[in-house]
Order: C-alpha cells, then sequence, then structure tokens
C-alpha cells in the first residue's frame, strides 16, 4: 500500500537515515523499534507527509487515508469535546455542500454538448458515489463509543477542551484519528496517557477494526498483544521482522551472535594479512603477494555489528529503614470536592514490605489518595501512617518540576548531603550521566533522561515507603526492566500508579481498584486482577443480555 524507496535523512552532517526500503501492506501492524535518538519519530513524521527526507521518496496511493498521532499534541479552543471529536466528519460535511452547488450549476446549464459539461456530469457521478456510501446515519453514535471507550464519561461530552489536561486533550486527537477509518494509523507513544481499560479498549479496537497500524511505543505488553511485524531503526538502517516484539528480541540477539562472529574472522583475517605484508614488503620475490594483498584490503568491506546500547544504569536503592508493622491504615477514607464524590468510605491496610499498585481509569482517584497519603490535600475519614515511616515520593510530573536553568550536577548537588556530596560526579556517572553529560541543562534533556534524574534525586535519602505515581513515562523498555529490577529488590513498602501491565507484572503482589467511587482490594497480581476483571464484565454483559 505504501511504498518507502532509498530513504536518506542527514542532520548537520550525520546521517540518520541511509537509503532504507520497505513496504506497508494493507493490514500489517507494525512496532517501530530502535534505542533513543535512532530515528523512529522522525521516520513516522516522513511516512504522514510532515517532513521531506533529503533523499529517496514515499510513494502512497491517491485515496489512501493516513492518519498521524504525534507524541506531543494540545487541542485547545471552545469547542465541546463532542463537537470537537465529530469535526472528524466535517470532510462529508464539506462534500454534501460542494454536491449541492454542483447539482445547482447542472440545472441551470444548457449546454449539453460541451466539454465542462460532461466534466461536470462526471464530477457530480463522482461527488455523489462518494457521499452516498459514507453512512452517516450513525456519527453521533459512533463518536459517543469511541469517547466512552477512551475514558471519557458521558457529562464530559459538553464540557469544554480547555478544561481539560494535555493527556486528555491528546485522548481527543486519537478519537478524530480513529473515526477516519484510515487507511494506515501511525501512532507515536499513544499508551503514555492512558489508563489501563482505555488502552485495553485500544488495543481491540486496533486488532479488530484498524487497517495498517505503526506504533512506536515503550509499553511491551501493548507491542506485543497489537503488531505482527517489527522494523528495527539502528545505526542508519533497518531490520525487518514478521514477528511481534517479543520474538524480534530473540532474533536479534542471534543476529548480533552471527554478526559478532563474522566481523571477529575478517579482523582476525585483517590482522594475518596486515602482518604478512608488514614481514615481506621488502622481500623482491613476494612483490606481487604482497601488492595483491594490498588491493584485497583496500577494497574489503569493514563488516559491522550493529550498536547494543551498553551503558548501564545500576539502580540501587538505600537500605531502608525499619517502619511499623503497617506503614499505611485507611479508615473510612473519603475525598470529594463540592458536590463531586471521588471515592467514598475506603478501608484498607498496607503492611510493611508489601508492594501494591493503585489501577483505575484516569479521574477515579489515585493520585488523589496518594496526595491524602503525603498530607498534600484534607479528606474525610481517618488514614494514619505508622511508626516510622520516611516517605520517598515521585509525583507523576516530577521531571518536569525540575530548574530548567541548572545543569545536571547542580539538580543532584543542590540537594546532596553528608557524604554523598563528595561523590556526586561518581553516582552520576552510574545513571549515565557521566562526563560531559553532567554539564548539560536540564532544558536540554530528553522526557526520559529528566525522568531518570528525578529518580536519582529520590534515591539520595534513605526512605521505607515509597510512592510512585506514573514512574514510567518516558523510560525506554530497558531503563524500565532496571528500575524494576530494582524495585523487587527494594526492601520497603511500595505503593506504584502504572497503567503500564508489563512493568506491574511480577512487581505487585496487591491491587487496589478504584472505580465507581470505591476503592476494592484484589489479593492477586496484575495479570491475576485483569483476568478476573474480564469476567465479571463477562458476566455483566450475560446479566444485561
Amino acid at each position: 500500500m505504501i511504498s518507502v524507496d532509498g530513504l536518506a535523512v542527514e542532520f548537520g552532517g550525520t546521517t540518520l537515515f541511509q537509503d532504507i526500503s520497505f513496504v506497508i501492506n494493507e493490514k500489517d501492524r507494525i512496532a517501530l523499534m530502535g534505542k533513543n535518538g535512532a530515528g523512529k519519530s522522525t521516520l513516522l513524521k516522513i511516512l504522514a507527509g510532515e517532513r521531506q527526507p533529503n533523499r529517496g521518496k514515499v510513494s502512497v496511493p491517491k485515496e489512501a487515508v493516513v492518519a498521524y498521532l504525534p507524541q506531543h499534541l494540545m487541542t485547545e479552543n471552545d469547542s465541546s469535546v463532542f463537537d470537537e471529536t465529530s469535526r472528524t466528519f466535517s470532510h462529508i460535511l464539506e462534500m454534501e455542500k460542494e454536491l449541492e452547488t454542483a447539482n445547482l450549476e447542472l440545472s441551470e446549464r444548457t449546454d449539453y454538448d460541451s466539454e465542462s459539461y460532461y466534466e461536470l456530469i462526471e464530477k457530480v457521478s463522482t461527488l455523489s458515489e462518494k457521499f452516498y456510501s459514507a453512512d452517516t446515519s450513525n456519527n453521533d453514535a459512533e463518536v459517543e463509543k469511541t469517547l466512552l471507550g477512551l475514558g471519557f464519561k458521558r457529562e464530559d461530552f459538553t464540557r469544554p477542551t480547555s478544561d481539560f489536561s494535555g493527556g486528555w486533550r491528546m485522548r481527543i486527537e486519537l478519537a478524530k484519528i480513529l473515526l477516519k477509518k484510515p487507511d494506515v494509523i501511525l501512532l507515536d507513544e499513544p499508551t503514555n496517557h492512558l489508563d489501563i481499560d482505555s488502552i485495553q479498549w485500544l488495543e481491540d479496537f486496533l486488532i479488530n477494526n484498524a487497517k495498517a497500524v505503526i506504533v512506536i511505543s515503550h509499553d511491551r505488553a501493548f507491542v506485543d498483544n497489537i503488531t505482527t511485524r517489527t522494523i528495527e531503526v539502528t545505526m542508519g538502517r533497518i531490520y525487518d521482522y514478521k514477528v511481534n516484539y517479543s520474538s524480534y528480541l530473540e532474533l536479534r540477539k542471534d543476529r548480533r551472535v552471527h554478526q559478532q562472529k563474522a566481523f571477529e574472522e575478517q579482523q582476525k583475517m585483517i590482522a594475518e594479512n596486515m602482518e604478512f605484508i608488514e614481514r615481506f614488503k621488502g622481500t623482491y620475490s613476494k612483490t606481487n603477494q604482497v601488492s595483491s594483498r594490498v588491493k584485497m584490503l583496500e577494497k574489503l568491506e569493514i563488516l559491522e555489528v550493529d550498536e547494543e546500547d551498553t551503558s548501564a544504569l545500576r539502580l540501587r536503592f538505600p537500605a531502608s529503614p525499619r517502619s511499623g508493622t503497617y506503614p499505611v491504615v485507611a479508615d473510612g477514607l473519603g475525598k470529594k470536592y463540592g458536590d463531586h464524590v471521588v471515592y467514598q468510605n475506603a478501608n484498607f491496610a498496607i503492611e510493611r514490605g508489601e508492594k501494591v499498585a493503585f489501577v483505575g481509569r484516569n479521574g477515579e482517584g489515585k493520585s488523589t489518595l496518594v496526595k491524602s497519603i503525603m498530607k498534600e490535600i484534607d479528606f474525610e475519614g481517618h488514614l494514619t501512617l505508622g511508626h516510622n515511616v520516611m516517605i520517598g515520593y515521585f509525583a507523576q510530573n516530577q521531571a518536569s518540576m525540575l530548574d530548567e536553568n541548572l545543569t545536571v550536577f547542580q539538580t543532584i548537588d543542590d540537594v546532596a548531603v553528608g557524604d554523598i556530596r563528595t561523590k556526586v560526579k561518581d553516582f552520576l556517572g552510574a545513571f549515565m550521566f557521566g562526563g560531559e553529560a553532567s554539564a548539560k541543562k536540564v532544558k536540554v534533556l530528553s522526557g526520559g533522561e529528566r525522568t531518570r534524574l528525578a529518580m536519582i534525586k529520590l534515591l539520595l535519602e534513605p526512605v521505607n515507603l515509597l510512592i510512585l505515581d506514573e514512574p514510567t513515562n518516558h523510560l525506554d523498555m530497558k531503563t524500565k526492566d532496571i528500575l524494576k529490577a530494582a524495585l523487587n529488590d527494594f526492601d520497603g513498602t511500595l505503593i506504584v500508579v502504572s497503567h503500564d501491565r508489563d512493568f506491574l507484572d511480577g512487581l505487585v503482589t496487591k491491587v487496589y481498584e478504584f472505580s465507581h467511587k470505591k476503592v476494592t482490594e484484589h489479593l492477586e497480581g496484575i495479570y491475576g486482577f485483569l483476568e478476573k476483571k474480564k469476567m465479571e464484565n463477562l458476566r455483566e454483559i450475560e446479566r444485561k443480555q
């Protein structure tokens, strides 16, 4: 359907891509993978027609509709959520007006044998076929179903888009894209602002309703569930695998083993020939052999081993001071803003050393309860923190709260106390901010680097209750794995608010579900909870039927 031929992109003398070619077929669901800076988002923009390559071309059929959701996009105007989403059908209204105008012109003209009259008849015929094939009777129902699936409530439909946070406005743009029913959907980190329910709804939609999809995502479970093909961008080239992400990782490992073996054999051959040349270059009887080997080495194409991110984030939490048996106990806990009840009558106790997840749709009170534990807001009922509880808190917007004018070194040096002050550079080096990177200003850091820097600040003081609110947004898969391993080793109590199922799997043993103004305790891991939820939803459907 879409053909990419000989694509090349260069930035200030640096080659990002060099002569890459591939084809996107009608039902392809492709994961675009590669380390940060490899050019994934740039490639997506080229496919969307938002930027041009230095060389090569992208061929898209004339009638094909390509829809693109970038990482950062903000819909904000005075339109209501419903009206803004309905704009996706504005082309049908424009088509209707164009058809009316053409029909009116047709009825007024009398030059029946002219070429322009025949052209007008052709135009009316084509427009009529397009307009009447677009079934507009269910447009409002489709808008409603899509908005509800992406987490909006019916009472949100009439609210202006400017009332909503950036993440929710991103959902409006996603809804508009899905309603277009495009031939190709290009998604750059679509799950960053979605809760678990909405991610699962999006997965089902893409699997059952979408045509071709290309997605960049650090959500491993999402990528594995929806994709059937993986294109890796590395060192200016691409590798195309007809498998999902997990299978691709195994194939890539094999590829690197073979590359490494071929590289080492070639290096050995080069060294042997260089030794022969040096040894016999002044010997008359060996002149032809020496000359032949010199020419052979000059023409030799040096093999390369694909880059592998070998930088190691050695993440280790300090030993936790011992807290009381129950660090957090809630009794009849509730929170409301005016007449709006967020949750009520929550009763639970989190035991020392437990690792628990807060999950549920956005707006159901997860972050609100965290703020209650932090004593940042008032609440109804009782919330007791246990003896000697020392809290480390990573807020959802922690990375954006860093001072942009400070360097990486200054950011940590300003909060370091005691012995750590003499080891700030070593400490930063262990977190991939070594050498010149420690002198970078915060404002030039990527989202992932800022999140990592904010995480370092959290590690400077020993704590026994860690509260992490969406800690994995903007972290690549490798860094998430390292953070998860460190949290598994953490000997204190952990509360994590997250929509990342793969991150939560094997980390938490208890799930607190926030829904319908209640907080419900589930004594199982994330996939046990999701399986139970699926069964409950099926039973609910059966009851309704």
